[in-house]
């Protein structure tokens, strides 16, 4: 089930954010997102966030939540713009991210992110998922090249 974020959600959707980011981009060093967690936090409470609840049997994914709460990902959103789809470790590849962005492509005509190049499977998804890359550019907080892709419904 898919439902906006609640404010007792947000310790876990935090993690999530967190553990995610440090799983998927090797590339950028661990203390650039342990630095940010405390902002990133409060942004995210104050964010366009939907999360998506639902029970998993693998192991890891039941050690990474709390027993209280079964959120295994979440979307944020800003107007048109993603800033983000997570979904925690081993909760991935089981269609979870993608039903995150099917519930934004329902509610919006169009989306756009940015994505990094190096994270050939984020960007993989998007383009499994019909969005085209209109640019390529540099995240000016990490030095790292990233794609602009945007997604239109027809």
């Amino acid at each position: 089930m898919i439902r906006k974020m609640r404010k007792t959600d947000i310790d876990r959707v935090a993690q999530i954010w967190l553990d995610t980011n440090l799983q998927a981009h090797g590339f950028i060093p661990a203390e650039y997102w342990e630095d940010h967690f405390p902002e990133v936090r409060e942004m995210l409470c104050k964010a366009e966030l939907y999360v998506y609840e639902g029970e998993d049997d693998k192991p890891d994914c039941k050690q990474e939540r709390s027993k209280e709460n079964d959120i295994l990902g979440f979307i944020g959103l800003n107007e048109e713009y993603i800033e983000g789809i997570f979904v925690c470790g081993r909760a991935q590849s089981h269609g979870i991210g993608r039903a995150l962005l099917d519930y934004a492509k329902e509610r919006k005509p169009k989306l756009a992110l940015n994505v990094y190049k190096k994270n050939r499977r984020a960007v993989n998804f998007y383009q499994r998922e019909h969005f085209c890359m209109k640019e390529e550019g540099r995240d000016e907080s990490t030095g790292e090249r990233e794609y602009r892709m945007v997604w239109e419904r027809n």
